[in-house]
Parts: C-alpha cells; structure tokens; sequence
C-alpha cells in the first residue's frame, strides 16, 4: 500500500514506524528537512520536505498514485486542508485527520466530502484520556483495551501470590473462567511468553493478557491479583491538552489536584472546573508536592509536555509516598527503562493511538487493532465473511484452523436473534465453529503474525 504521512512529529514518526514493518510504501513530509534526514537513514524512507497543504508538496509526495493520506501535523487546519485537496485534486481513495479540537466533533457536516473530505479523524489526546480513564476505574490494570463497542475487553495484569488463578494449571481453571466470560490470551514471564495451554502455570510475577465480558473484568482481576483499594485521591501534573481533558473527565467522581505551571492557564482551568483543586507551580517541586499531601494521593498522572519532567515527578512522587504513579512519555526508548521501577505505569500517546491507524490500514474487515507490549505484539478485532468453501475460517472448529503458532483466538461476538440482547460474548474452546458475520478477538504475541492471521480470513474464489 503506498501511503503519505503528513507530520514527522511523535505520532507520525510512530506510524510510519508501525506500518513500515508491514512491508507499506511509506512518504513522509514535514517543514523540518533536519528531522526528516533523520528519519530517512533511520527507517530508510522516502521524505518531502515542504507545507503539507500545498497542492505542489502533496503531488510530490505522491497523490495521484497513493492509497491512503495519514494527515498528523500539529495544524488542525493543515490537516483539513491536505484531506480536501487530496480528494479535489488527486482523488485520493483514503484520508484520515489528526483533530486535536474538539469542535470538529460537533460539526460532523464539516468532515464530509462535500466539504474537508476526512474519511475518518482522530484525537490522540482523547484517546489517551480514555485509555488513562480506564486504568483508573480498573485500578491495578496495566491495559483495559476495548473490543466490540465494549462487549468485551483485553486486560493486562501482573499476576500476584495467593489469588485463585495462580499457581494452578490452566486446564483446573476452565470451569472457572468460562463463568467469568474470561479467556487467558497470553502470558509473559521475565519479557518472553508463555503459551497459554492447558499445562500452563500462571505464576506470581506473570504478565497475563485475558479477554474478558466488561462486566466481568473486576472479578477476574481479582481472580489473578487481589482485590486493591479504589482510587479516590489524584494528582494531575500539567493542564494541557491531555491533563485538562483527564481532570473535566475525574472532576465529578474523583478528588483531585492539578498542579500547572502557566498561571493563565491555571486560572482558566480554576473556571471550568468546578471540583478540583488547581494549583499553580512546579510539578517538580518538592515542598509543593509534600504540602499538598502527595503521601496521601492514590495516583499521581504526570502529563506535562515534557518527558524528562514527567519521569521526574512522577518518580520524586513515587519516593515521596505516592501509591501509584503514571507517567507520559513520548520516545519509546525511555519507555523501558523506566517502566516497572519508581513508575508504575508508562505511556505514550503514539502507540495508544497508532492502533486507531493501523485498523484503516488492515487487510479484510478488521475493525479494531490494538498494539501491546511496545508494539511487539497485537490484538485483533476481525469480522469473518463467506462460507466454508471460500473461507479458511467460516465453518470450522477452531482447532482446525491453521492459526499461527502461538496465536490464540480468545474470543468472538455473534449477534443473536434475542429482542434483549442482540450480541453476545463467546469464549470459545477447540469445538467452537466460527460462524459468517462473528467478529473475531485473535491475539498476536508477535507482530510479525498478523499477516498471516489477515490472509486467514480473507474470502477466496475456493479452499475446498
């Protein structure tokens, strides 16, 4: 697939990262020709230099032949401006926006053809804020990733001593889990996974990925790690973008702080939210963090737009006697390091995004990829078309399925003809036969697999 990616910044760079492994013709543009050297002997890339909404920059980079057009410059109006000349002049098939106002969304008229042409936009800050949101109401989640419109979710948790899923062989624990709509997708021991069979011990100190029905994600965390206090008390550190947004979303359940260093900004956010606290300072100052009582806070968020600050404070907070701690940071490099030690959790907003992406880049009905593990791994959403005879998948047990090794189909929603409850959750054993129109929750614990995994669910003339 040829694709143009316009933006070498965090997101963009990331993408082209993501999408590169997957064999893609890839041309990045920019204004900076420093960065976009940069990247061309890093990932071996073809580069543009110039305004991504100049009609002679676009049709340099490709357009009339390109088959998707990733618009994730810092510029809302850039982005829209390339998406409508992408379509008017060069009737380029795909347009995707990065839209990091939230104003567009209440004017979806504006992203029509008929106007800015945006077949599908996204907002890395919101998505972020939901993923932040979501480890906060499943405290001692690692991931709470959703799949069918939230029917069924993918958690990730360090399994602990004592708890009932451990230290038992997977086979005792099946009646257990199919009353829990739960599905052991993978584990990882020390980094290196473990294959889910039924011989397979989970062990304190395992990272275990488990599909599970929404409503049964507590229960089952409880199964694997305990059951840990809810978060009541939080501090944010930073109000821009992604902090704002996280604190309007807390404002009405939690109680908390947000500490800001701009002191307009902090006015303007004291305004509009009318339960926290805002305070203004240096989230790297340690009296401040010690007045405002952080040996009492529950989660500390740090999401300044500076990474060094926000492994900084969050670390000084984790000292200091903070109970957890969550850190933005954006080079994946730092991600590792830091991960796992003063800080609990770390994330970066490109890779919590890039599976937005990657689902409209897919082979086949996929309508929802999510990127694990740094992007090593991934889970799947697939829809399954056809019928036996021009399937690989449509009509057949699961065990004869050619799956790739290690990978693991951990779920599937099937509508249902019930006036009360049209889709519901299966977790399906060996037996289970995949039936046209089931979506499909298949985890990858390599990326390289997925490939195969899209060319087994591709509709062919006959596999007969």
């Amino acid at each position: 697939m040829n694709i143009i990616i316009l933006g070498a910044g965090q997101v963009g760079t990331s993408v082209a990262e993501g999408l590169l492994s997957e064999a893609n013709d890839i041309t990045l543009v920019d204004t900076d020709a420093k960065e976009l050297a940069e990247l061309r002997d890093r990932f071996e890339v073809r580069t543009v230099c110039g305004n991504a909404a100049s009609p002679s920059v676009l049709r340099e980079a490709g357009a009339d032949n390109a088959d998707l057009l990733i618009a994730v410059t810092q510029s809302d109006q850039t982005n829209l401006c390339a998406c409508k000349i992408a379509r008017t002049l060069f009737n380029l098939p795909t347009r995707i926006a990065r839209l990091r106002s939230a104003d567009y969304g209440e004017h979806p008229e504006l992203l029509d053809n008929s106007n800015f042409a945006v077949d599908f936009s996204i907002c890395p800050e919101q998505i972020v804020t939901d993923y932040i949101r979501r480890l906060i109401d499943f405290p001692g989640a690692l991931q709470v990733l959703d799949f069918a419109d939230g029917l069924v979710s993918l958690i990730s948790v360090v399994a602990r001593e004592n708890n009932p899923l451990v230290w038992h062989p997977l086979s005792e624990q099946h009646a257990q889990l199919l009353q829990m709509d739960a599905h052991i997708a993978a584990i990882y021991r020390a980094g290196y996974p473990v294959t889910p069979s039924g011989k397979a011990i989970i062990m304190p100190g395992d990272e275990v990925f488990c599909l599970v029905a929404k409503h049964h994600i507590r229960t089952v965390m409880q199964a694997l790690r305990g059951a840990p206090p809810p978060m009541r008390r939080i501090m944010i550190a930073g109000g821009g973008n992604i902090g704002s947004r996280l604190a309007a979303s807390l404002d009405s359940d939690y109680n908390v702080k947000l500490i800001e260093i701009d002191a307009l900004r902090a006015e303007k956010l004291a305004v509009s939210l009318h339960n926290s606290l805002i305070l203004h300072g240096n989230v790297t100052d340690e009296k401040l963090l010690e007045n405002e009582g952080i040996d009492e806070t529950d989660l500390f968020v740090a999401l300044t737009n500076d990474e060094e600050d926000n492994i900084m404070s969050a670390t000084l907070a984790k000292r200091m006697g903070a109970r957890h701690t969550l850190a933005l940071v954006n080079r994946k490099s730092y991600v590792g390091l830091v991960e796992g030690g003063l800080i609990d959790i770390v994330i970066s907003p490109a890779q919590a995004s890039i599976g937005v992406l990657l689902a409209h880049v897919r082979r086949g009905d996929v309508v929802a990829v999510h990127s694990l593990r740094r992007g090593a791994a991934e889970a799947l959403e697939i829809v399954a078309h056809g019928q036996h005879s021009n399937s690989r998948v449509v009509g057949r047990a699961i065990d004869r399925i050619a799956l790739p090794e290690g990978v693991t189909i951990s779920a599937i929603v099937r509508e249902t003809s019930d006036a009360n409850e049209s889709r519901k959750v299966l977790i399906p054993d060996n037996d289970t036969v995949i039936e046209s129109g089931d979506h499909v929750i298949v985890f990858c614990p390599h990326k390289n697999q997925v490939k195969k995994v899209e060319k087994l669910f591709q509709v062919g003339f006959t596999f007969l």
